[in-house]
C-alpha cells in the first residue's frame, strides 16, 4: 500500500536526516521512479521536506525538522520490542509495524531494541502436545469487533446473533464476549460455526472494558469448578506438584507434627479430586470429606480387582 510505503519513507529520513530515492527504492523494495514519486507526494502533501542536489544530495527535512512516531523512553522501547517480538514470527503485519517503529524510534534506542525483539521465542506447546492452530474465525470477529457489527453463527445446533465486544485468548483457547438479546454471553470459538458479518452496527456500553468482564466471567466458572473442596496432608516437597494439578484451588494451611502440610483443594466433584490424587497413592492422605475418600477407595477396589 502506498500509505505504507510513504510512513516508510517519511521515519527513514527521520532516521538517517537524509536519503536518496535510489536509497529509498532498496529499502521499499520499489523502483527508483516509484520512490521518487513517493517523495515528491510528501513534499506535495505539505510534509517539511526538500530534494538537495549534487553529488552528496538526497532528500530531507526541512531544518532537520522530526516527526517522532514513537514518544517512547528507552525503557518502553526494549519493553515493547520485548513484548511484541515473539508476536511477530506469526504475522507480516506485526512486523512491518515493528520495522517502522525501529525506524521511528532515535537511534541510541535502537540497538536495544532489535536485541529485545530477539530476545524470546515463544513455543505454544506444551511438551508432548502439538501447537494448537488459531480459530480461523479470530481474525473475522478481530475485524468485526473493531468496526461494530454484528454477527451471527451457529452455536449448540442453535443460530445466534450476538454484538462481538471482544475476544479472549486463554491457554490458546478463543472466545467471544458479546452482547445479546439475552444480555452478556460467552462463546468458546472452536464451537462456532456458519459465521457470517453483517452489515448491521452496534454500540457498546459506554462502561464496558473486556479485561473486567472477563474478570466476572473467570471468576463465575472458577467458583463452579470448586464446588467440592477436600483437606490433604502431603509431604512439603511435594506441595509444587499440587499446585500444578489444582492451580488456583490449592490452599497450603499450616504444618502437622510429622512435618506433612494441610492443604485445602477444590475441584468440581468428590470423584474429580479423587482422580486427581488416586495416582499419588500412600503419599498424599486425604483427610476430608469422606465422599472424597470413599472415591479414593472405590478406584483402589477396581484396581485390585482389575490387577490382582
Amino acid at each position: 500500500m502506498r500509505a505504507d510505503r510513504l510512513v516508510a519513507a517519511l521515519l527513514l529520513m527521520q532516521a538517517r536526516g537524509r536519503i536518496t530515492a535510489a536509497e529509498l527504492a532498496t529499502e521499499l523494495e520499489v523502483s527508483v521512479a516509484t520512490a521518487r514519486r513517493d517523495l515528491e507526494a510528501l513534499s506535495t502533501a505539505g510534509i517539511p521536506v526538500y530534494p538537495q542536489p549534487g553529488r552528496h544530495g538526497g532528500w530531507q527535512l526541512v531544518g532537520g525538522a522530526r516527526t517522532d512516531l514513537s514518544g517512547l523512553s528507552s525503557a518502553e522501547a526494549r519493553a515493547l520490542f520485548l513484548l511484541a517480538g515473539p508476536a511477530s514470527a506469526a504475522s507480516e503485519e506485526v512486523r512491518a509495524a515493528m520495522r517502522k517503529l525501529l525506524r521511528a524510534l532515535p537511534e541510541t534506542y535502537r540497538g536495544e531494541a532489535q536485541v529485545a525483539a530477539g530476545a524470546v521465542v515463544v513455543d505454544p506447546a506444551g511438551w508432548g502436545e502439538s501447537v494448537r492452530s488459531q480459530p480461523p474465525e479470530v481474525r473475522v470477529l478481530q475485524e468485526a469487533v473493531v468496526r461494530r457489527q454484528r454477527v451471527r453463527f451457529r452455536y449448540k445446533d442453535a443460530e445466534r446473533e450476538a454484538d462481538p465486544w471482544g475476544l479472549i485468548d486463554k491457554d490458546a483457547v478463543w472466545y467471544l464476549l458479546a452482547g445479546t438479546d439475552r444480555g452478556q454471553r460467552t462463546f468458546r470459538l472452536d464451537r462456532i460455526g456458519d459465521l457470517t458479518v453483517t452489515e448491521e452496527t452496534f454500540d457498546r456500553p459506554d462502561d464496558f472494558t473486556l479485561a473486567t468482564a472477563w474478570d466476572r466471567v473467570v471468576s463465575a466458572i472458577e467458583e463452579r469448578r470448586s464446588r467440592t473442596w477436600a483437606v490433604v496432608l502431603i509431604p512439603e516437597r511435594f506441595l509444587w506438584v499440587l499446585r500444578d494439578h489444582f492451580g488456583r484451588h490449592c490452599h497450603p494451611g499450616g504444618t502437622e507434627a510429622d512435618g506433612r502440610v494441610r492443604v485445602r483443594v477444590g475441584a468440581p466433584t468428590p470423584r474429580d479430586i479423587a482422580q486427581t490424587l488416586a495416582g499419588w497413592g500412600s503419599i498424599a492422605e486425604v483427610q476430608e470429606p469422606s465422599s472424597v475418600r470413599v472415591e479414593l477407595a472405590r478406584i483402589g477396589s477396581e484396581l485390585t480387582t482389575l490387577y490382582p
